[in-house]
């Protein structure tokens, strides 16, 4: 066996359901699920109609690189959305469909690490463990950026060594971050990309919590906006990933892409020839359907709006918690306020209220000598608004 393989920590849900095991819930209040980001809003109709439609497909192997069409469209909302110069992406080089931003995100460092050469793979710290997982699989170690409320919940990159980042074949950043819905900003985004042509290494740029955002005015920058204005329109070193899970309310399709340099991405596309993950031929066709039509997102948009400006009035005088910058999370702190733990907290909730969150120490590792995850829950707003008003005013009276 891969000895690799022991180095994984078990998921964060496998902890939980540890955690939960032999609390009896209070059974007279139905269950409301805040733990998993699992969108529940209803997926768009024309999206619908046209995988049923394209069910025929299931006859034919589809490609590894997925059809034109597809990444036509990809390019297309790409390049608006992130006011890229017209042009500057190629649908046939710099645009890969893949089978959701998991499998695509795990799959990157296994193609692009050079496992001879000590890598590290530097990550912000809580991450989506996939990132993780990721590094240790692919030889490389995994170093840990602490976020934490005194940098707004945002890696500190500058506090980060020219030894260390000389290591670095790989940078994950999430942004709008999981969990605690922190944006990047674009002159930080760009020094990122100095300091990746300086030291050698990749950016990797989970994307997927792009859509979900607040003022529909600055909608969070991405990688490539950044990168093209500095002047860096072959995208180098830049990748990044996007998904239909989180934006079109889809995440059992499995569909999203990787989008960037090109020659990284052909060494990549090489990999996912063998590596048996092409896109269904009806999972595609669906897909440009979505990336098509805007409205749908701007409807899931506003009820996510509506969901947290009025979550956040009933929490607001009881937990210490603040509206994101972007995402469906809300990162709450529940040491300010009670004599909880996360794990505490998590625990008493659900036996009390019958509403499950996610300790926050599940979502990060002990670095330069704390947790920062630790004495933090991630609720995730996927649940219908009824459901999260109702939450919220039973974790209200929880907390009174």
């Amino acid at each position: 066996m891969n000895p690799e393989l022991d180095k994984l920590h078990p998921y964060p849900f496998e902890k939980l359901s540890v955690l939960k095991n032999g609390i009896t819930a209070n059974s007279e209040l139905e269950h409301i699920a805040l733990s998993i980001g699992e969108p529940k809003h209803q997926a768009p109709e024309i999206v619908m109609k046209e995988l049923q439609k394209q069910l025929s497909g299931v006859s034919a192997y589809p490609l590894t690189k997925g059809i034109p069409e597809l990444r036509q469209a990809i390019t297309d909302w790409l390049t608006k959305r992130f006011n890229l110069p017209k042009k500057s992406l190629s649908p046939e080089h710099h645009v890969i469909p893949v089978n959701g931003t998991r499998e695509a995100l795990f799959a990157f460092a296994q193609a692009v690490i050079d496992r001879n050469d000590d890598p590290l793979i530097v990550m912000p710290n809580p991450f989506y463990q996939i990132y993780e997982g990721a590094a240790y699989l692919s030889g490389a170690e995994p170093f840990y950026i602490n976020t934490t409320a005194e940098n707004n919940y945002l890696p500190d990159f500058d506090s980060v060594s020219d030894d260390t980042w000389a290591q670095c074949q790989l940078l994950y950043i999430c942004s709008p971050g999981n969990p605690t819905g922190a944006v990047i900003n674009k002159a930080t985004l760009q020094k990122l990309i100095k300091l990746a042509e300086q030291h050698d290494f990749i950016i990797a740029s989970d994307e997927c919590y792009s859509e979900i955002y607040f003022d529909e005015k600055n909608p969070p920058v991405g990688l490539l906006e950044a990168a093209a204005e500095m002047g860096n329109t072959d995208y180098s070193r830049c990748v990044v990933f996007h998904s239909l899970s989180k934006r079109s309310n889809l995440p059992g399709l499995r569909s999203g892409f990787v989008a960037g340099d090109k020659d990284i991405l052909a060494k990549f596309l090489k990999y996912r020839t063998y590596h048996g993950c092409a896109m269904p031929l009806h999972h595609q066709k669906a897909s440009i359907k979505a990336w098509q039509d805007e409205q749908h997102v701007q409807d899931n948009r506003t009820l996510y709006q509506k969901k947290f400006t009025d979550v956040l009035e009933i929490l607001g005088p009881v937990l210490d918690v603040k509206k994101p910058d972007a995402s469906f999370y809300l990162w709450a702190d529940v040491s300010k306020k009670t004599d909880y733990t996360d794990e505490s907290f998590t625990k008493n909730l659900f036996a009390e209220q019958n509403i499950t969150v996610l300790p926050g120490s599940y979502l990060s590792r002990e670095s330069q000598g704390i947790n920062p995850g630790s004495q933090h829950v991630r609720m995730a707003l996927v649940a219908s608004y009824e459901e999260c008003i109702e939450a919220a005013q039973r974790i209200r009276q929880f907390m009174e």
